[in-house]
């Protein structure tokens, strides 16, 4: 991998027929956005949906952008944190589309995270009964997963992502610059969904990251980002309502999305760092089961934690319980016929989806991760 300053934005085409769009990865797009998206979509109106943290840094240079390409816009500012993905603001966003008197041509234009864009995503796909959306991921974690695919919604009492809807976007735009007003902590959870890549199929590349190591934040991320992007592109186009395929995209989140919503999505445990533990869970519980080496496990351990990302309950600032956990994971979403889906390993770069796992091998191993059974 190169140095990002010899870089210049990259292109992801994801082909998907008459929706398909391109994924935009480099410097200077924030500044140019407006430019970008007249080109593709024309200059219509559009509502820019951001949260009270982004707008302070990053929306009005979208805004000037905007207004510099001809594109009326208006602007609707949310709270920051996963609490935002709630009934109530996708109602007040869908409100904004509609007071803003936006026809079913216009734009819904998502400024911000993955909450941000799985809301705003949400409520393009519902309002006028289907909207134009584009996303402008602002951190590590949404330019390579969220803003890719699709999957927008929102959260209710029963867990996370169970409302919502497939509704890709029209164009995707991440500027590495907006990354720079990112904490380490954030940088760091979002490098959590470009490992998995590597983990899930493509040995070669998580080779690459291990060699790596913290360096990829500053000498390999813009080609880290296009890769992972392009990955999951591939396996969107192959299965897009995740029927199948898709469906290896959750290595780690079965674990992860338990986590988040023991941990009352409240900001102790941020999604990325959920999924930095899930992965290191997936990998010890397929040894367990007698499928992964202990090698291949040892190595996304030292790999995980040499960038900062935790690989065991206690790592986290909450404490959990067994039938906690396995009570979140049958309000998962992947729950079929009452089973849980596990994506499991047989070793780095080969992983597989499961309903077989048994009730019992699931309790016996949270419980072996120091996991309380009351």
């Amino acid at each position: 991998m190169t140095t990002l300053d010899t870089l210049r934005p990259q292109t992801v085409h994801v082909p998907l027929g008459d929706r398909a769009y391109d994924v935009l990865i480099g410097e200077g797009l924030l500044a140019n956005a407006g430019a970008l998206i007249a080109e593709r979509l024309g200059r219509r109106r559009a509502l820019v949906v951001t949260d009270d943290v982004v707008a302070g840094l990053h929306l009005p240079a979208l805004m000037e952008s905007l207004a510099a390409a001809g594109i009326g816009a208006t602007h609707i500012v949310l709270p920051e944190g996963e609490a935002t993905k709630s009934p109530e603001r996708l109602l007040e966003t869908v409100d904004a589309i509609l007071d803003a008197g936006l026809e079913r041509n216009d734009i819904v234009i998502a400024l911000g995270g993955g909450v941000i864009g799985d809301l705003a995503g949400f409520a393009a796909a519902v309002a006028r009964r289907g909207m134009p959306f584009v996303q402008v991921p602002t951190t590590l974690l949404s330019q390579v997963d969220s803003s890719v695919g699709g999957k927008t919604g929102i959260n209710t009492r029963h867990g996370k992502n169970l409302v919502g809807a497939f509704h890709q976007p029209a164009l995707v735009l991440s500027d590495l610059g907006v990354l720079a007003t990112l904490s380490e902590r954030h940088r760091r959870a979002g490098y959590a969904e470009i490992v998995k890549i590597g983990l899930l199929g493509d040995v070669d590349f998580f080779d690459r990251l291990e060699a790596l190591g913290p360096r990829v934040f500053t000498d390999g991320l813009q080609e880290a980002i296009a890769t992972a992007v392009a990955a999951k592109a591939e396996i969107v186009v192959a299965d897009e309502r995740e029927a199948g395929r898709r469906a290896l995209l959750n290595l780690g989140h079965t674990f992860a999305h338990a986590v988040e919503r023991c941990a009352g999505y409240d900001g102790r445990v941020v999604h990325g760092e959920a999924v930095g533990l899930g992965l290191a869970l997936a990998f010890r519980f397929s040894q367990t089961l007698g499928l992964c080496p202990g090698q291949d496990t040892v190595r996304v351990e030292r790999h995980l934690a040499a960038v900062g990302l935790p690989t065991t309950f206690g790592a986290l600032p909450v404490t959990f319980d067994a039938p906690s956990i396995i009570a979140a994971m049958a309000q998962d979403k992947k729950v079929k016929d009452g089973i849980v889906r596990f994506v499991l390993v047989n070793r780095i770069g080969d992983a597989f989806v499961s309903d077989g796992v048994a009730p019992e091998a699931l309790r016996d191993f949270l419980t072996a991760e120091g996991l309380a059974t009351p």
